[in-house]
């Protein structure tokens, strides 16, 4: 057991070490890239070789994931073509099976001469004491079978009771990860080779990773955190991720899972507030979640706690506390778009503000900022309201009581509720 990366990163380190290992094969695990486990064994001249197609190809361009599913998502086959020829020695033509026999070829002897494999662990199952690796192209079987010791990185959340919960998930994660109804190799193994196998490491290590989950433990706004299986569905329905790719995020895990599971899983969350805020709540990440956790209500938790903490900018708080004055009277929102409408004028071009200056400049720089309408559209409502009447008057006692008891819900403060 792990508390934290550099426990963790100690006990492999000791493993290497007594084995006096020369080479590591490895299938993908986000744990070990949580860990930088590559870095330290380098560190101690060990090759550690990433067996995955996408994490092989990230590793010779000296990247990071940008997905959790599809690490190398961020390029195409031109470029994996030009890291490959340079790792080949030679020109290999931009071709899909070209490129993936060159790769097939040159891990089979890294399989043969490894020292170590290691592992990730989906699922980890009490009934039996197994771990469970799911992937789709045979690298796993191998990196867990051909070297003589193996090391399996399994964080704490991943345990699940019995098999018959293992029959769901292996429903559940292939569908939302990549569409498909069952991934292609599903191994479960439940220990170290034993006589009557007819393969298997002599030494099996798994090192359960705990690195900041038990501090969601308890948590009621955190804990659903823990339920995530990994399957990258909410960074594929995500309008932010989509623009921006995983990279931007800055930690290992990217996407809305991330922007919640970075701060969550480090104390130092002033480092990594503001990433909370690179979001639209639009809530597409909980509508694609298998397992449905509320990220973006996580996302609203993780801002209220910045508040609270004092973290926010100046400026900022100005601004909110003079939104909060105009926003909070109808009679000074009706006011302020009257004074809009009329400082305008100076800059409205064709319907659009194209001006370049003060908060308008990052803005208008790459796109233009529409002008105010000439009418508002509580302004039209008088002329929409006369123009309705006595069209639907089976609906128009209904609607009525419906909002004037809305009206009178918040004004006694019982609007509002959390969703899910």
């Amino acid at each position: 057991f792990a508390a934290d990366a550099a426990d963790a990163v100690r006990l492999t380190m000791q493993i290497a070490e007594h084995k006096k290992a020369k080479s590591v094969v490895k299938s993908k695990s986000m744990v070990s890239e949580e860990l930088h486990i590559n870095h330290a064994l380098e560190q101690i001249g060990v090759e550690a070789i990433e067996t995955d197609l996408g994490e092989y190809i990230i590793q010779l361009a000296g990247e990071t994931p940008s997905h959790i599913i599809i690490p190398a998502i961020h390029k195409n086959r031109y470029q994996i073509a030009d890291l490959l020829s340079e790792d080949a020695g030679e020109k290999l033509e931009p071709d899909t099976g070209i490129l993936a026999g060159y790769v097939r070829r040159k891990l089979r002897e890294k399989f043969l001469e490894a020292d170590i494999g290691m592992t990730g662990c989906n699922f980890a199952i009490a009934e039996t004491g197994s771990i469970v690796l799911f992937e789709n192209e045979g690298n796993a079987r191998m990196v867990s079978t051909i070297p003589k010791t193996q090391i399996t990185f399994m964080g704490m959340e991943r345990i699940i009771p019995t098999l018959d919960d293992l029959e769901v998930m292996a429903t559940l994660l292939p569908r939302s990860a990549t569409g498909q109804k069952l991934t292609v190799y599903m191994s479960v193994i439940s220990g170290p080779q034993r006589e009557q196998d007819g393969d298997g490491p002599e030494e099996m290590h798994v090192i359960i990773l705990d690195n900041g989950r038990s501090l969601q433990l308890g948590d009621p706004q955190f804990q659903e955190l823990l339920n995530c299986i990994r399957c990258g569905a909410c960074l594929n329905a995500c309008p932010v991720y989509r623009h921006i790719g995983g990279h931007a995020y800055g930690g290992v895990y990217s996407g809305p899972i991330g922007a919640v599971l970075t701060p969550a899983l480090n104390k130092n969350v002033d480092q990594w507030d503001d990433i909370a805020s690179a979001s639209s709540l639009c809530g597409a990440c909980y509508e694609a979640c298998p397992v449905k956790i509320p990220l973006h209500d996580m996302l609203i938790y993780l801002r209220q706690r910045k508040v609270e903490r004092g973290a926010t900018d100046f400026v900022e708080k100005v601004g909110m506390k003079g939104f909060n004055f105009l926003m909070s009277d109808a009679k000074r929102v009706k006011a302020l778009i009257k004074v809009g409408r009329i400082g305008q004028k100076l800059l409205v071009r064709d319907g659009h503000i194209k001006a370049k200056i003060g908060p308008l400049k990052p803005w208008n720089s790459y796109r233009y900022a529409p002008s105010m309408a000439k009418k508002t559209f509580r302004e039209s409502w008088k002329d929409i309201e006369q123009g309705l009447e006595g069209t639907f008057p089976e609906l128009d006692s209904v609607m009525k009581a419906r909002m004037e008891k809305l009206v009178a819900d918040r004004k006694d403060g019982g609007g509002g509720h959390r969703h899910g």
